[in-house]
């Protein structure tokens, strides 16, 4: 298990190295000067070389990629070109948001999505079945921005049950800001479950073909004690893998949906960001958010150790 975690480790830093460089490269070949988006169309040259020179931007690529790595390294993300305060207090502030819409969309996810693939496996080819199957499909085709714009129209335009967009703050309650963030949650989890459903359906019908499941039936269980007793566990196994990635995703990808619900959290800083040429902070944000994405899997790849024995002999 110890030879398994160290090598798994291993290959996070070589991802994480790897994608800082990439990361860094893909954003400054952009094209166009921040200090002159900045400055304007009619700034003198002179004020324009002052202000790179006050941002950081005249040193070389490689000078400028390893300050940004050691300031990462040391928890100091640069500053902000456009706002003028420190990266890392922007991402505070939008954690606070996308990281909250970010679990309540993979709870809600998960706790649609598990037993209706468990249900729809159970009752494999009957009304049940073929109706969570129309239903995931028909989840999986709808672009969630749409869904979003959609349940806005219904419950916060014709029915007033919640806000059409914004976030009051967690200093205004919890319910307030739970409320502000459930249409946004229910509009990011509602296509994820459709997935997921049907990856559990899958996975669990897979595992109820084999012999230890038809050895446990002869033995005197009923369908429900093979499902839930037997067959359930080695059934996550490929829901893990769906779970982190759509962690990774909901995180991630939230941008229009945070857009369109106008939150102000990862995804808007984002796109802000890119709008106003501000690149430390895109660049800073997105290092981060992939740092996300590969810690998610390495906690699946833990969590396929402790449900699959095999492993742990690696």
């Amino acid at each position: 298990m110890l030879a398994y975690i160290c090598s798994r480790l291993l290959s996070l830093a070589l991802s994480l190295a790897v994608a800082s460089v990439v990361i860094f490269a893909a954003i400054e070949v952009v094209p166009g000067d921040p200090a002159a988006f900045m400055l304007g169309l009619n700034a003198q040259p002179e004020a324009i070389a002052a202000l790179r020179a006050d941002l950081g931007l005249d040193g070389s690529l490689v000078e400028r990629y390893g300050s940004w790595i050691v300031g990462m390294l040391t928890g100091d993300f640069g500053t902000s070109y456009t706002y003028r305060v420190p990266v890392a207090e922007l991402v505070a502030d939008r954690l606070s948001v996308s990281i909250p819409l970010t679990i309540y969309a993979m709870l809600l996810s998960t706790a649609i999505a598990l037993p209706v693939g468990v249900i729809a496996a159970a009752r494999r080819g009957g009304p049940t079945d073929l109706a969570v199957m129309g239903v995931t499909q028909l989840g999986i085709a709808i672009p969630n921005f749409w869904f979003a714009m959609l349940l806005v129209l219904v419950f916060a335009i014709g029915l007033r049950l919640f806000s059409a967009g914004g976030f009051p703050g967690w200093e205004a309650g919890l319910w307030p800001a739970l409320k502000a963030l459930t249409l946004p949650a229910v509009a990011l989890a509602l296509p994820q479950a459709s997935i997921l459903a049907r990856v559990m359906r899958s996975s669990l019908l897979e595992t109820l073909g084999q012999d230890y499941i038809r050895t446990a039936r002869a033995k005197g269980l009923n369908e429900r004690q093979a499902v839930l007793r037997h067959a359930f566990r080695n059934a996550l196994i490929p829901v893990m893998t769906i779970l982190g990635l759509q962690f990774s995703f909901l995180l991630a990808g939230a941008i229009i949906i945070e857009n369109v619900f106008f939150l102000p959290g990862l995804g808007r800083l984002i796109f802000q960001g890119i709008t106003q040429r501000d690149l430390i902070v895109v660049e800073s944000v997105v290092m981060l958010l992939v740092f996300a994405v590969i810690i998610v899997t390495f906690l699946v790849d833990l969590a396929y150790a402790a449900v699959d024995p095999r492993l742990r002999r690696r």
